[in-house]
C-alpha cells in the first residue's frame, strides 16, 4: 500500500514539473520574440506578412532586401531546377534571411502536387490522401503523412499548405477530387491525423480552405457566391476546421468565396466578419492566410488591383498574405496603409508576433 502512495507521488510530481518545463519554455519563446519583433523596421514587419511566389531569378538577392516571411513554390520551380540546384537556392536564400523564411509548397497529394510531380524528385506522385486511405485506413494516412513530410524536409520545404479541410457534396464539385471524403465525421479523422504527424515531423500545417468550398465554384477564375445557412456551415463545413485547430494546426487558409452567411458583402478573405468567427467562435490565435491574391476571386472583386486586395486583406484580420502576382504592389500598398494610419501599427505586431511564435514553434527560427 505504501509503495502504491510513493509511485501516486512521484507521478504527480512528475507531472508538475512537466508542467512547469513547459510553461518555462513557452515564456522563453514568447520572450525571443518579443526581442526579435524590437529589432524589426516597420518595411521588414510587412515583408515578414507575404508568402511570395518563388523568382525565377535573382532568388536570394530579393530575400535579402525585402526579407520577406517565406517564399511559396509551384510546379515550374520544380520542373525548372534539379534537385541539387534547389536546394542550394533555397540554403542560399536562408543565409540572407534575418529571420529564417517559410519555404510553402502545395504538396496535397492526388491532384495538387508540386515537387513529386516530376521523376527527377519522387518516382512517383503522392497519390490523394483518398485514395491512400482506401488503400490503408488511417494508419495509411499517418504513414503517407510522415512519407510527405520527410520527402519535403530534404528538399529544406518546412511548410505544407495542407491539409485539405474541405468537405465536397458530390463527384462533379470542383474540390471534389481534392477532398478526403463527402462526409465531415470522415474528413475530421483525417485532418487530426495529418495535423499530429505534420507537428511530430516540425512541418507547418495549413488547414484550408476556410470556411469550406462545399459544392461551390472554382474561385481561381471568377467570383463565387455560396448562399448557404450557418447551421450548414456548423453542422458540417466547420467541423474539420474545428478538430485540426484543436490538434494543433498552425495556419489557416482563408478563401475568396463570399459567403453569405458570414458576409453578403464581402470574400471570405476580406470580411472582418470571417476573421473574428475564426478567433472569436472557434478560438484559433495562429496565423491566418489568404489564398492567392492574384485569384479572380478577389482581384475582381476589388477592380483588379492586387495591392488593394492585400490592404483590405490585413484589415479583414490575414496575418499573411500569399502574393502569387506582382509582390512590390503589394509590399509598397501594405507600407503606405500603415504609415497613413489605414491599418494599425499595433495589428501589424500582432500578426508578426503569431507569425514568429509559429516559426520558433517549429524550429524555423531557433
Amino acid at each position: 500500500m505504501k509503495s502504491g502512495w510513493r509511485t501516486w507521488i512521484i507521478i504527480c510530481i512528475t507531472i508538475v514539473l512537466c508542467g512547469a518545463s513547459v510553461c518555462s519554455a513557452a515564456t522563453g519563446d514568447q520572450a525571443k520574440v518579443k526581442k526579435i519583433l524590437k529589432k524589426m523596421t516597420l518595411s521588414e514587419k510587412v515583408a515578414q506578412m507575404m508568402l511570395v511566389s518563388f523568382p525565377s531569378s535573382h532568388v536570394s538577392e530579393r530575400q535579402k532586401h525585402y526579407q520577406f516571411g517565406g517564399y511559396i513554390l509551384f510546379g515550374e520551380d520544380f520542373r525548372d531546377n534539379s534537385k541539387k540546384t534547389l536546394k542550394k537556392k533555397l540554403a542560399a536564400c536562408q543565409k540572407k534571411s534575418k529571420r529564417k523564411m517559410l519555404i510553402a509548397v502545395d504538396e496535397e497529394g492526388g491532384t495538387v502536387v508540386r515537387a513529386s510531380l516530376y521523376r527527377n524528385y519522387r518516382k512517383t506522385p503522392f497519390r490523394s490522401p483518398r485514395e491512400v486511405y482506401q488503400a490503408g485506413g488511417f494508419d495509411g494516412i499517418t504513414a503517407d503523412t510522415r512519407s510527405k513530410d520527410r520527402f519535403l524536409k530534404d528538399l529544406k520545404i518546412n511548410c505544407n499548405l495542407a491539409p485539405v479541410a474541405d468537405v465536397a457534396y458530390k463527384k462533379s464539385d470542383f474540390m471534389y477530387k481534392r477532398s478526403f471524403s463527402t462526409k465531415a465525421g470522415q474528413t475530421r479523422k483525417f485532418v487530426k491525423r495529418t495535423v499530429r504527424q505534420m507537428g511530430k515531423d516540425q512541418v507547418v500545417s495549413t488547414l484550408k480552405h476556410f470556411p469550406g468550398y462545399g459544392g461551390n465554384g472554382d474561385t481561381h477564375g471568377q467570383i463565387i457566391r455560396d448562399k448557404r445557412k450557418l447551421s450548414t456551415f456548423e453542422k458540417r463545413d466547420l467541423l474539420p476546421f474545428e478538430t485540426g485547430m484543436k490538434a494543433g494546426a498552425d495556419m489557416v487558409m482563408v478563401s475568396h468565396t463570399i459567403v453569405y452567411a458570414f458576409d453578403k458583402k464581402r470574400p471570405a478573405s476580406l470580411s472582418k466578419r470571417v476573421h473574428k468567427y475564426i478567433r472569436n467562435e472557434m478560438g484559433f490565435d495562429g496565423v491566418i492566410i489568404t489564398d492567392g491574391l492574384a485569384m479572380e476571386g478577389v482581384t475582381d472583386f476589388v477592380g483588379g488591383d492586387e495591392g488593394k486586395a492585400a490592404v483590405r486583406a490585413v484589415q479583414a484580420g490575414n496575418d499573411m498574405l500569399c502574393v502569387t502576382g506582382d509582390y512590390k504592389k503589394v509590399y509598397r500598398a501594405v507600407r503606405k496603409a500603415v504609415k497613413n494610419g489605414t491599418i494599425s501599427r499595433k495589428q501589424i505586431d500582432r500578426s508578426v508576433t503569431r507569425i514568429l511564435t509559429m516559426k520558433v514553434r517549429r524550429g524555423i527560427i531557433r
